[in-house]
Order: C-alpha cells, then sequence, then structure tokens
C-alpha cells in the first residue's frame, strides 16, 4: 500500500498538478487498499479535522506581520542596523545579509519571505563589492534557512500541533540552533571574501551612528521579544502572540509613516494567498497522515528501527537522512506532516527529547528549501538575482554542507538545542 501510494504521489508531482491535489488522490489510493467504504466519512472528516486546530491561527498572523514588516520599511530600518554592526568587516555586505537575516528571522519565521525581502536589495550590493552574482545568490538562500529556526517558526507551531510538544519550548530551543547557523554562514563568508581579496572598509562607524541606528531599528527589534516572552512567560498563547505581534508591527509602521492603506491592504493579500496554500497542504497531508496511522505504518517503521534504538545518534541521523531525501521531492509543510507522526514514536522508544527531536526535524526539513530540485528559496534567490536556476542549484551545494555541518552538531550535542528551554 505504501509503494503504491508513493508511486502514485510522485506520479501526479511529475505531471505538475498543485500539490495538494496529488495528495488528495493519493490518500484516496490509500484509502482503496485499507477500505473504500470509509472514503466518503473520513476523508472529508480528516482534510477539515487536520486545520481545526486552534494554535495553527498563529500561522496566518506571524506571515501577516512579516509582511507589514516589510511593506512598512521595518525591514530596511533592520538592514541598515545590520550595515553599521558587521558592513565595515572584510565581506560586509555577506555579513550583513546574514545579520539581517537573524534580525528577520525574529518576526517572520518564513525562509521564502526571508529570501524575497533581502535578496532583492543585498544581491546587488554585494554584487557592487566584488562578490560574485551566484555566491551573492547563493548566501541569501542560505541564511534564509535562519528563519524558521529562530522563533516564531511556521515549521514549530506545526511540528507542536502534531505531537502536543509545548510551542514556547521550541522557540527557545531554536534560538541557540539558529545563532549557530548564522554563525556559520557568516564563517563561510568571511573564508570567501579572504580567498578573493574583498575591499575591507577603513572607517568605522561612530558611537553616534550606531546609537541612531539602533533606535531606528529598535521598534523591530522589540518584536521577537514580544513573541517569546509573551509565550514563555504563560501571558498569551501563540495565537494571541502572533495577533499582537501584526498588531504591533501594524501601528509602528503607521506612526513611522512607511504604511499607508494601499501597503496594509498588499500584506493582508499577500498573506491571504500564502497561508490558503499552506493550510491547504496541510489538510491533505493530515488525510494521508491519519490514514497511514490507521494502517499501522508508524508501528511498521518502528519495528525497523527497533535495533538501533540503544543508539539515539544513530537514530537521529537515519531520521535526518529519510528527511533530508524527502525534503528534496516534497513541498516542506507536506513532508513535516507526514513524517513527524512516523518519526515520534521510533524518537520515544529511543528516549530522544521530543524538543530536541523538533528542533533536528524543523533544521532537516527547513534545509530542504536550499536542496534541488524543489528547493523553494532557490527558486526566490535566482529569481531576484536573474541567474538561471540550473546553475544556481550548482553553486547551492556548499551552502547545504554548511547547513548539514550545523544539524550534525546539534545531534551530538543536545544540550545545544535543550539548554536554553530548561532554564525556563
Amino acid at each position: 500500500m505504501t509503494l503504491t501510494m508513493l508511486v502514485v504521489f510522485l506520479g501526479h508531482v511529475l505531471l505538475g498538478l498543485p500539490l495538494f491535489i496529488a495528495l488528495l488522490t493519493t490518500a484516496f489510493v490509500g484509502f482503496l487498499f485499507v477500505d473504500f467504504s470509509m472514503i466518503p466519512r473520513m476523508m472529508p472528516q480528516q482534510f477539515f479535522g487536520g486545520i481545526n486546530v486552534f494554535s495553527l491561527m498563529a500561522i496566518p498572523l506571524f506571515i501577516l506581520a512579516g509582511n507589514l514588516m516589510n511593506v512598512s520599511g521595518l525591514t530596511e530600518r533592520l538592514m541598515g542596523f545590520a550595515r553599521l554592526i558587521v558592513g565595515h568587516l572584510r565581506g560586509g555586505m555577506g555579513h550583513v545579509n546574514v545579520v539581517s537575516s537573524v534580525f528577520f528571522a525574529g518576526v517572520n519565521g518564513s525562509a521564502v519571505a526571508d529570501t524575497s525581502a533581502l535578496g532583492s536589495l543585498l544581491v546587488p550590493a554585494m554584487e557592487k563589492e566584488g562578490y560574485s552574482r551566484a555566491f551573492a545568490a547563493g548566501l541569501t538562500a542560505g541564511s534564509s534557512l535562519i528563519g524558521p529556526i529562530i522563533p516564531p517558526s511556521i515549521f514549530m507551531i506545526l511540528y507542536a500541533s502534531l505531537t502536543n510538544t509545548s510551542v514556547g519550548d521550541l522557540f527557545l530551543a531554536g534560538v541557540v540552533p539558529g545563532l549557530l547557523l548564522g554563525i556559520a554562514f557568516m564563517a563561510m563568508n568571511a573564508w570567501y571574501a579572504w580567498r578573493h581579496r574583498l575591499p575591507k572598509s577603513t572607517q568605522f562607524p561612530s558611537l553616534g551612528q550606531l546609537g541612531l541606528a539602533f533606535i531606528a531599528a529598535l521598534p523591530a527589534l522589540i518584536a521577537p521579544f514580544i513573541i517569546v516572552a509573551g509565550i514563555v512567560l504563560g501571558f498569551v498563547t501563540p495565537t494571541e502572540s502572533g495577533a499582537l505581534t501584526a498588531l504591533y508591527v501594524a501601528l509602528c509602521g503607521v506612526v513611522l509613516g512607511g504604511l499607508r492603506l494601499k501597503e496594509c491592504w498588499k500584506a493582508i493579500l499577500d498573506t491571504a494567498r500564502l497561508t490558503s496554500a499552506i493550510f491547504l497542504i496541510m489538510a491533505a497531508s493530515a488525510t494521508i497522515s491519519w490514514l497511514l496511522s490507521y494502517a499501522q505504518v508508524p508501528e511498521q517503521f518502528v519495528s525497523l528501527l527497533s535495533p538501533y534504538v540503544d543508539n539515539s545518534v544513530v537514530i537521529l541521523l537515519l531520521l535526518s537522512a529519510i528527511t533530508f531525501v524527502t525534503g528534496m521531492f516534497m513541498e516542506e509543510v507536506s513532508a513535516l506532516m507526514l513524517l513527524t507522526p512516523i518519526f515520534a514514536p521510533v524518537a520515544m522508544m529511543a528516549g530522544i527529547d521530543p524538543i530536541h527531536l523538533g528542533i533536528i526535524i524543523t533544521l532537516n526539513i527547513t534545509i530542504a528549501l536550499i536542496t534541488p530540485p524543489l528547493g523553494a528559496c532557490v527558486f526566490v534567490a535566482a529569481a531576484v538575482s536573474r541567474l538561471e536556476i540550473v546553475s544556481l542549484f550548482r553553486t547551492i551545494w556548499p551552502f547545504v554542507l554548511t547547513a548539514i555541518a550545523v544539524l550534525i552538531l546539534l545531534i551530538l550535542f543536545p544540550p545545544l538545542t535543550l539548554w536554553l528551554p530548561t532554564q525556563f
């Protein structure tokens, strides 16, 4: 049954059908194997039940906050602050790219939005500094992976809804891995700048310039603290935090004069389009997840990996390898929705902390955003940098390997993810 469903799904994807239709057709075929009479009753129930979760309302709200941040000019303020902090270093614009992604991640939680918002501005600026266009586009796509790791994170909210894990703990656990990812890409950029002898600025920013840039970026820098502190301290739920953040960003945009009715309407439309696509995929994936659970596929998977349950590192490496390959050929939300219910029992049997597992799965799914043939961030980076997608896919692998190195480090040293949640 599982093999047939996989063949049907891949066939529909190759035909170019919308992903949610491919998923629903695959579920239909699976029900033919299990019980044909369940189709009219269980498919609609699981389709709507998959998105009838209150905590998932946080997703469109965080997406809206990020879109409002883009159209209100707050993103440019963050980039200006990042430029003063690291722009004077050798390869300064590359460092600005990474630091801007860290700042931007604290509001949006979407790697694709990060690539789109920052790439159109930073890729040309990096070219002027002496970077090749391919490296500039690759670094933009690679550093955007920080977005779903540093809170808030759409992937973490989905994982929490599937495993009944604390969203606040997941958000805290993502801080250190996100910063490690940023440091890794900055080290990669520094090596590139040294190897190609890129210019180094002799002008250091004055304290006055830093102070003014910090004050200008402060409204945007406060947003991540509102999100994390509100959830961790128990003042608000993740959904309420998303609404509060969107309202805060909108008020900042109005007060600072960058947000008008036209820009606000554009942000709402963009949010509606992206949310609709995500929720359709989630609903269709939930149908397949229920079917696989009913057919006891997770239990069969547990039995296959049972010889390795005494070694949590081996289990996490195997799960990561499966996730990496799956993410190369499947959209990230659907991959997360399908794999998490299967992987969670294996991790529990191996004694792996569900928070640690959540970060590992999230990073794995995120890396898939820059791997061929379906890496969404690479497509966006190629579009904003006007590069051929095939040539960019050829040059993206060093960034993929850098992210994988951070992933292996997290697998080998679980305290890197669990230390911060345990402090609260």
